[in-house]
């Protein structure tokens, strides 16, 4: 079994802060990153996001083909 990497738990808890971003959103209507951080930073912060995801997707499927847990 292939062990969690610095760059693989950096990703992880970007996804999940950014889960629990959309979870604001999507209950309360309120970004928390746009709060803390302004229109302008957000949308950098969105995009390292999105390319976590990316790279969580990319990871996964790797692993999924090797079969590691």
């Amino acid at each position: 079994m292939k062990r969690f990497t610095w760059f693989d738990w950096l990703a992880l808890t970007l996804l999940i802060i950014g889960a629990l971003n959309w979870g604001l959103v999507g209950f309360f209507n309120y970004n928390l990153v746009s709060a803390i951080f302004g229109p302008a930073l957000s949308r950098i912060i969105y995009a390292i996001v999105g390319l976590t995801g990316l790279y969580a997707i990319i990871s996964g499927l790797s692993r999924m083909a090797r079969k590691e847990p």
